[in-house]
């Protein structure tokens, strides 16, 4: 039910952990007094049911994950819903959302953040000025400003505890350090707060002691910006991986997106210009570029990722079949929709898992010099087995 204390009551679609920069950025130019922030609930299987429920059959994962959301704030009383989609066919998907949820019987306000030419800033504070007239731009400017700041130092801490948490000594040191950045940047209200917190936790995550780097099996994940940033619609895949003692490196975040993303075009192109030479659109490129940038890193294998139907993604398997040939590099590829089984993504993990620790094995004996007749031929029946189960899950 609608709070009656309340003119306007916002939400806005979960990924990852980018809610806590937009409940940031709310607070700072709302008017309290009117308007009311209504974080949604976590993702959860009911989000991607009545999400599902409401949407196209063939409409892409993403686009169901939001409509779930929307819905369930909708229940709880929203009256006004933030978009933010674009990149792909997603960024056509707003009107479309709008209207599903208008002919359900849902009265709301409906503001889309990005248009055909992309975010546009004094376009979005007048949109935000509609909910608070009193709303200046030097102030909404100031607080985007800040807002994206905690964002690139959210995503920056991120990435750290990604490629280092499997090092930790204390076990659950990176996990309290998380849990109390999140809780700390909601409620950042000037630069002062801002440049306070940045230093108070860098001290802290450079305080968090590391064991010695022994070799790790290293996998990348690349593919689709959604499945990839929002982890309930992988099954935590980064969490699985990170419980066989994997570490995992991926590129994409929203800072990558917005900020790094349309500079590192030419070079990605040229990284991978001995197997495209345009661009793909959405994140093919990044994943084609990105793969053989893990290649040379030496990392043991890649996981490709991407929602059901994405057509960007699609277009890139087949290149990345033909650069897992040229590396000898094994590539598995996950597509998830709303059907997918839990326990089938953890099976195949486990069977990825083993024929990289099979592989390893191998390469560490030959550079020994050492003719352990039965391990090669176990990792080469695992890898004939493991491509011709890709080759049908790929088809």
């Amino acid at each position: 039910m609608l709070d009656t204390n309340y003119k306007y009551v916002i939400s806005f679609p979960h990924i990852g952990n980018y809610y806590v920069i937009v409940y940031n950025l709310l607070k700072n130019i709302i008017d309290n007094k009117t308007t009311k922030i209504l974080v949604p609930k976590h993702i959860t299987k009911h989000t991607l049911e009545v999400g599902s429920d409401s949407s196209p059959d063939f409409v892409c994962v993403p686009f169901k994950y939001n409509m779930g959301n929307y819905i369930e704030s909708l229940e709880a009383g929203a009256n006004v819903l933030i978009q933010a989609g674009g990149g792909c066919r997603y960024g056509y998907y707003s009107e479309v959302q709008e209207q599903i949820l208008k002919d359900m019987g849902y009265d709301f306000l409906y503001i889309s953040l990005m248009d055909a030419k992309g975010v546009n800033a004094s376009k979005i504070y007048n949109k935000f000025k509609k909910l608070n007239p009193k709303l200046k731009f030097s102030k909404f400017l100031y607080h985007l400003v800040i807002a994206i700041k905690c964002m690139e130092l959210m995503d920056g801490h991120e990435t750290y505890i990604r490629e280092n948490v499997l090092y930790e000594k204390k076990q659950g040191e990176f996990k309290k350090f998380h849990v109390s950045l999140l809780e700390e940047l909601k409620n950042v209200n000037s630069m002062f707060d801002y440049k306070n917190l940045k230093k108070k936790y860098w001290r802290w995550i450079n305080s968090i002691e590391l064991s010695n780097k022994k070799e790790q099996i290293k996998v990348g994940i690349v593919g689709e910006l959604y499945t990839s940033m929002e982890p309930f619609s992988t099954f935590f895949l980064e969490n699985e991986l990170a419980k066989f003692g994997i570490k995992t490196k991926r590129y994409t975040t929203v800072t990558y997106l917005l900020f790094k993303k349309k500079h590192a075009e030419k070079k990605l192109l040229k990284t991978a210009s001995k197997y495209i030479e345009y661009p793909f659109g959405a994140d093919g490129t990044e994943s084609i570029a990105h793969t053989l940038e893990l290649c040379d890193m030496g990392y043991d294998g890649i996981i490709h990722i991407k929602p059901f139907g994405c057509t960007p993604e699609i277009n890139a398997m087949p290149i990345l079949n033909k650069i897992s040939e040229d590396k000898n590099i094994p590539i598995m590829y996950m597509t998830f929709d709303s059907q997918t089984s839990e326990t089938g993504i953890k099976t195949r993990l486990e069977a990825f898992y083993d024929m990289l620790v099979m592989k390893k094995n191998n390469s560490v004996n030959n550079n020994r010099k050492l003719n352990d007749n039965n391990k090669v031929i176990s990792y080469e029946a695992s890898k004939t087995y493991f491509k011709l189960r890709e080759q049908k899950n790929y088809n």
